[in-house]
């Protein structure tokens, strides 16, 4: 009997393909740029220091005092003197008064009337210590600043652009087959 056979035989299609890369290139400017600083408002007010030095009691106490204090002076120890006489005249009357206690009351008085008093003294011409008064008081400074803003001006440049597209080229190179062939084959009974 006999079998028909079919046998197929294909080949495919080949494409070739070339490219031309695409070009591209950027420039960018810098961009212009100016800035300016004006200066700050500055004001600055002072009030000057004042000093003061008051030597009175330094004068004082070397005894080169003013006319008022002196005769103020003066005054309070007359007055203090005038008291002191009239307490111990006081005193002293009393003691007369009762001289029939005993004693010597007249000579008593006469002798603490007559003895001379003791002063104490120190260099004279020396002021004490702390007698001259010193105040200072120091400047003040009021400082005022304003600062004024900086004027920044800014123009942008648009990048430059160039730009070459690629290409792409297909082509076929060799097209498909397809080849069919018919055969009978025997096969034996």
């Amino acid at each position: 009997m006999n079998v028909p056979q079919i046998r197929l035989q294909s080949i495919s299609a080949q494409i070739s393909i070339h490219t031309n890369k695409g070009q591209q290139s950027i420039e960018q400017p810098k961009a212009e740029l100016s800035i300016e600083q004006p200066k700050a408002d500055l004001k600055i007010e002072t009030t000057p220091s004042t000093l003061s030095i008051d030597q009175t009691e330094a004068w004082a106490d070397m005894d080169l005092k003013h006319i008022s204090r002196r005769v103020a002076e003066m005054a309070s120890q007359a007055k203090q003197d005038a008291l002191e006489g009239i307490a111990r005249r006081a005193q002293e009357g009393q003691q007369l008064m009762r001289i029939e206690d005993g004693g010597n009351p007249i000579a008593d008085i006469a002798k603490k009337n007559s003895a001379k008093p003791i002063y104490p003294f120190n260099i004279g011409y020396i002021p004490s210590a702390g007698s001259v008064k010193i105040q200072y008081e120091p400047a003040k400074v009021n400082i005022d600043v304003t600062p004024n803003k900086p004027n920044i001006n800014i123009s942008i440049n648009k990048p430059i652009i160039d730009y070459q597209p690629g290409s792409v080229d297909v082509q076929l190179e060799r097209r498909n087959e397809l080849k069919i062939d018919f055969e009978e084959v025997s096969k034996g009974e």
